[in-house]
């Protein structure tokens, strides 16, 4: 019986060196095709573990949304967790506060729409995000006030540019 485990002396090259372990010929990594093996086994992948279609568009969105030199606007107040509910009011507007190194961006969803102010006043164009692509333009007056008739549907987010500054808020969901 030779030493290969079962396996026919076709199966190896005998350079005559044994592995000194299990007296098998080493594994020769030059003769291993990298390329072809990864590409087999995104093969395998697509075909045994496709990505959903929902969670690719997802992913590509999200990429499609990164802004390496914008500064993220953490949430600091949201009324839906932060307030005490009032007994009996109903359609009660969602106060919502972000903040980012000096610059606050205070908002308020209702029914109609948002509008909102920045702290220091300051003039902003600001897009609101609910996706790759804004789907409303506004622009804060020199009182960093800044108004959108249609209320955001599903998970939104605020961009703000101000002088060469960029700033995105967290994303939240109305």
């Amino acid at each position: 019986m030779d030493n290969t485990n079962g396996r026919g002396a076709a199966h190896h090259m005998d350079d005559g060196e044994r592995d000194d372990i299990f007296g098998e010929v080493p594994f020769v990594d030059e003769e291993f095709d990298h390329d072809r093996l990864e590409e087999e086994l995104r093969q395998a992948a697509a075909i045994l573990d496709p990505v959903p279609a929902e969670l690719r568009r997802a992913a590509i969105e999200a990429y499609a949304l990164h802004d390496l030199d914008a500064r993220i606007a953490e949430l600091t107040f949201d009324s839906l967790v932060d307030a005490i509910p009032v007994r009996g009011a109903e359609d009660v507007p969602r106060m919502l506060t972000f903040h980012t190194g000096g610059l606050t961006v205070d908002v308020e969803v209702t029914g109609d729409g948002l509008m909102g102010q920045l702290l220091p006043p300051q003039s902003a164009s600001i897009e609101v995000l609910h996706g790759p692509r804004a789907s409303a333009a506004l622009t804060a007056d020199d009182m960093g006030r800044f108004a959108c008739d249609a209320p955001p549907a599903g998970p939104f987010a605020l961009r703000l540019r101000t002088g060469g500054e960029v700033v995105v808020t967290e994303w939240l969901r109305t």
